[in-house]
Order: structure tokens, then sequence, then C-alpha cells
């Protein structure tokens, strides 16, 4: 009787926070310009509201005058100051947690969750499942288990603060009615190993009545198959109540077709924006495409056109002058503390009423086809550094993700034309791989985890990249060989240079 009490409780509830969504719609640009107000009124009052003379700023084209557009390397002089402990210095008192995530040039980036904040981490994510439970009538779900495939709720102290993932920090917060539902055990989640971690995450749901389950598809694709595997039978026969997937971190489309061919049916899907930044947006529909801006969670939102994107002063505009099909960068200022901060994403509006977006790529080249983050400056230092050290010059690169969902372990493919070539390649490569995970804590995660594997090297034959490029009429001028792909579709036919 009491699981199936959670359903009905559910109802009412899912229909409340749908109606209130659907009503913040129509006031999104109204809400923003209020959001900005508050923004101000209490960021006036910090180092950093001093350092820019917020408490002047009225209006957002003074805001745009008093803030400069910064990323994390710019912001880092303000981070380190809460991480000796200082209040006050981006948002009121101290933030109660830093979410630890992989950086740019600086490694570990340290994004402050404040006590006003942390409601928009919580209750998007919550919110994003009631939608669906109004819009789809599928309350079942909630009466049964569901999984977070996340990292490690572990957390350390940095400056007297809670420091860890995001996603074991978010762990912490499940409400209490969620609790007894949810899987894999703390003690479980804990477990650095990804390998050892599935095994006893298998163990822990192979029995039980899983109803949703949410994670980032590659992992959920493991978890897929270490069931499978075990009762070599799909997963909707495993699982006969699951009915929700609930997804976001990486572009969903590569994995969509083995996911569903592993459950064995077509089931519902529920596509999420979340960053230790903040939540940005969620699917609220079935119906349209793309993800619905979170316009009233404290965050005020501005946007780059990505012609302006690396100029000293680009152009940024408010949510009321986006426009439907331009690209985007991403910038925020959040009751977190960040204050026109470039998140490093690319959007792209579907709609402007309501505003829905897709998130069409990074500012920056980078990898993440497994939810790595691997930008431009990361391999050319892992690359260069080992080439220095072993004596050899390199003429040119270019990294893709090798996807191999069918046998077994994927990889980055590197190829390289090397001035004169290593004496064993192998063993180059594996520096090459260590260099690179020291610099960047996923793609480090996902080798220790067994998701990956090491990066492999092709050499490209001499003049390889030369005889590319004018295969494919950008010899020269202002054209650049990519460093960095999330397809395979440059190196399909560079394959015809190598050694």
């Amino acid at each position: 009787m009491n699981m199936k009490i959670k359903s009905l409780l559910a109802r009412p509830f899912a229909s409340y926070i749908y109606k209130t969504i659907q009503k913040g719609m129509t006031t999104a640009v109204a809400d923003q310009e209020a959001i900005l107000k508050d923004l101000l009124r209490i960021g006036s009052k910090t180092n950093f509201g001093a350092d820019h003379k917020l408490g002047e700023v009225k209006t957002y084209e003074e805001f745009k005058q008093a803030v400069p557009v910064r990323d994390y390397e710019q912001f880092a002089p303000y981070i380190n100051l809460i991480k000796e402990g200082r209040h006050n210095v981006l948002w009121r008192g101290l933030p109660i947690y830093l979410a630890k995530t992989s950086g740019t040039t600086s490694g570990i980036k340290y994004i402050p969750i404040t006590k006003d904040s942390v409601s928009n981490h919580m209750n998007t994510a919550r919110n994003a499942l009631l939608c669906y439970m109004a819009q789809t009538g599928n309350m079942g779900f909630s009466d049964g288990k569901l999984i977070f495939l996340s990292g490690s709720p572990e957390l350390e102290r940095v400056g007297g603060i809670p420091t860890g993932r995001l996603s074991g920090i978010v762990n912490h917060h499940v409400p209490g009615y969620l609790r007894t539902n949810q899987l894999p055990s703390y003690e479980t989640n804990c477990i650095e190993d990804w390998e050892t971690k599935l095994d006893k995450i298998v163990e822990e749901t192979v029995d039980q009545d899983m109803r949703l389950i949410s994670g980032i598809p590659p992992w959920v694709q493991m978890y897929f198959d270490r069931l499978t595997d075990l009762k070599k039978m799909p997963i909707k026969d495993i699982f006969p109540n699951f009915s929700v997937l609930v997804h976001g971190g990486v572009n969903f489309e590569p994995y969509k077709h083995r996911l569903f061919e592993s459950i064995g049916k077509k089931i519902d899907t529920i596509e999420t924006f979340p960053a230790s930044e903040g939540f940005f947006a969620f699917q609220d529909t079935r119906e349209s495409e793309g993800l619905l801006l979170n316009t009233n969670s404290g965050i005020f939102y501005e946007f780059i056109p990505a012609a302006e994107i690396g100029k000293t002063n680009p152009e940024r505009i408010s949510l009321k002058d986006v426009k439907v099909g331009e690209n985007y960068a991403l910038v925020v200022s959040t009751n977190a503390g960040l204050w026109g901060y470039s998140i490093g994403d690319m959007v792209r509006f579907v709609s402007v009423n309501p505003y829905r977006l897709v998130v069409s790529g990074r500012t920056k080249h980078f990898i993440s086809a497994f939810g790595e983050h691997v930008i431009g400056e990361e391999v050319e230092y892992s690359l260069m550094k080992a080439a220095s050290e072993a004596g050899l010059q390199i003429t040119e690169f270019t990294v893709a993700p090798m996807i191999q969902q069918e046998k077994g372990k994927s990889y980055h493919e590197w190829f390289v034309e090397f001035g004169s070539q290593p004496v064993d390649l192998e063993a180059f490569a594996l520096k090459v791989d260590l260099n690179l995970r020291l610099k960047n804590i996923y793609y480090d995660d996902l080798i220790t985890g067994n998701i990956l594997q090491p990066l492999r090297i092709r050499s490209v034959k001499k003049n390889g990249f030369i005889d590319y490029m004018k295969s494919v009429g950008k010899l020269g001028g202002q054209n650049k060989v990519p460093r960095l792909s999330n397809d395979r579709k440059l190196v399909t036919e560079l394959e015809k240079y190598t050694e």
C-alpha cells in the first residue's frame, strides 16, 4: 500500500508545478529583469560588488559596462579568496559547497554553490520529472526504484567548505520521500573505481523493480551491458516496469539507437542541461524540440552571438533579444556569485515563445563524446610535453573519438605527423595519455573507470596533413586543421594519408 501512496500524492503536486512552469513561460523576460535587480541588490555588498560598483548599477546596459565577461581563469582570484575562507567575496557569507569540475588551463575548477543557489540544482531536477508526470500521466515510476548513476558523494574540505563533484553534492539533497526508493546504496556510490562500482550497482539492482534510470548515456549503456551479460535477456525483461530514462551531459544521438536496442523497446526519455554553474534547462514536453530555459531560478542569462566570440568587447544581449536559429555563447550571473561568467557552452534557440534551446557545442574546439570535455589546450600540452621529453618534432595532429559500442571499449584516436618517428609508438602514446589524465579529471575518471581505453596514435605520412588539406581545398590562408572533433568526418578522410 505504502508504495502506491507516492504516485497518488505526486499527481496534484505535478499538476501544480506544471501550471507554475507554464505560467513562468509567459513571464520569462520580466522574471529575468527581476532576477538581475535581486542579484545586484545582494551583490553590491560583496568584494566583487565593491570592485565593480554594483551599488550604482540600475539597468542591464549599465550592468554590461560594469561587469565584463569572464571565464574561470579571470574569475579565479575571487575563488581563491573563498578557498582561503574569506566571507562575502562573490555572494553573501560563504558558499555551502564548492563543486569540483575539470578546468581549462587551470586544471581543476571550484564553482561555488550557495544556500541561495542549491535549490536551483535540486528543484530543476524535480521539476523535470514532475512536468513529465503531468504531461504523460505516468506517475507509476515513483512507486518503484530509481537509480541516479553519479559521482561519489564523499566530500573533502577546501578552506573549510565541503567540496566534491556536483553529482555527489546533489546526492546529499535527494528529498526524503525519494531516498527510500533510491539505489544504489550510499556505500556503493562512494566506490571510486567505476568497474568495481558498476558490479556492485548491478548486484544491488538486478532483482529490484527499477522504473527510472538517470545518468550520462555512455555510463547507462555500460550498466545495461553488464545486466544483459549477466541475465542473458534485454533490459525490458529484467526490469518490466522500467519506463523513464533521464539523460544529460553529452549529445544523446550517438547513443540512442544502441540504448533502445539494449532495452528492447522504446521508452520515454527526459533530457536535462545541468552544470556545476547552474541547472539551466530541461525537456518540459514530448511535443516540441528543445529544452525549456530555466528563467526564474536565480540565474540571469546573457548571450554572445557566435561571430562575436573571442572579441575583447563582444556584443551581449539579454533574453528578450535572442533570435531563433542563431548560435550564442551562454553567459550567466547567478545567486551562487558568478558574474558575467562564460560557461563555454554554445546554445541555439529553437523557439522564443516559450524560450526553448538546444546545446549546440562548445565555445572552443573540444572533444566530449563521453562527457570528458577535453579542450585544445589540454591535448596540445599533453602531446608537446611528451614530444619535448623524447626529443621529437611534431608537424601536425588532430584527435577524434573512436566510439566502439559493439566491440567493447572506446578511445581517443590521435592522428600525428612526426618530424621523426618515435622508437616505440605505443610507449609514447602512453606518455601522452598520462599527461592528458593529469590535465583533465573527467578524462582520468573515464580511463580509471575503464569506460575509455588509453588513447591510440596513428602515424600520418610526411606531408599527409598538407595533402589532406589540399584534397579538401583548404590549404593555406586562415585554414587550420581542427585539433579536436566530436565525430570522425575529418579523420575518415585523413586515414588515406596514414603510414
